[in-house]
């Protein structure tokens, strides 16, 4: 299994190739922004090693300790962390909850200072976003399931490697 530096490595290696394909697929500068920003903080913040005590759990800083009930629910390299599509849609879910929690508990505060008329509603405010540009969502939610499979790729071919390595030794 590489180290977090080379997946780091691997996530930088990767990127300008993931951009120069994105933009000739889509002709798009923004969608290929997207698409990029996506891979990067999937790479590099958002990835399945957040089961873990990992670079990527670190770099959340002060905000890590909102993965330690995803650490303890899912076991390392498990499917539903390392698996394609539901790892990352888990990890979303996971991620929007607390967001919503957030969202929430600043509504009430704002309710009790009587703020609430300059807070709008969080699912028009999604709502209003969606409209505006559902191809953007679409070319972040691709980044970053691609770079949470580059991920869990690269710790197939290491593992795989590892593997056959030993096996040859014998």
């Amino acid at each position: 299994m590489p180290s977090g530096r080379t997946h780091d490595q691997i996530t930088f290696l990767c990127l300008p190739w993931v951009g120069l394909v994105s933009l000739m697929l889509t002709f798009n500068l923004g969608l290929s922004l997207c698409l990029c920003g996506g891979f990067l903080f999937s790479g590099l913040m958002f990835g399945p090693d957040l089961d873990i005590y990992s670079k990527q759990y670190q770099r959340w800083g002060l905000f890590r300790f909102i993965w330690l009930p995803y650490q303890k629910a899912f076991s390392h390299r498990s499917w539903l962390s390392h698996g394609p599509v539901i790892g990352t849609v888990l990890r979303l879910l996971y991620l929007g909850g607390w967001l919503g929690l957030v969202w929430l508990m600043c509504a009430v505060i704002s309710q009790m200072a009587n703020l609430s008329h300059q807070m709008p509603p969080l699912m028009t405010t999604l709502e209003q976003l969606w409209t505006q540009s559902p191809d953007a969502y679409l070319a972040l939610l691709v980044g970053l399931e691609m770079g949470a499979m580059s991920h869990s790729i690269s710790d197939a071919v290491g593992s795989g490697r590892k593997a056959f390595l030993k096996r040859r030794k014998r």
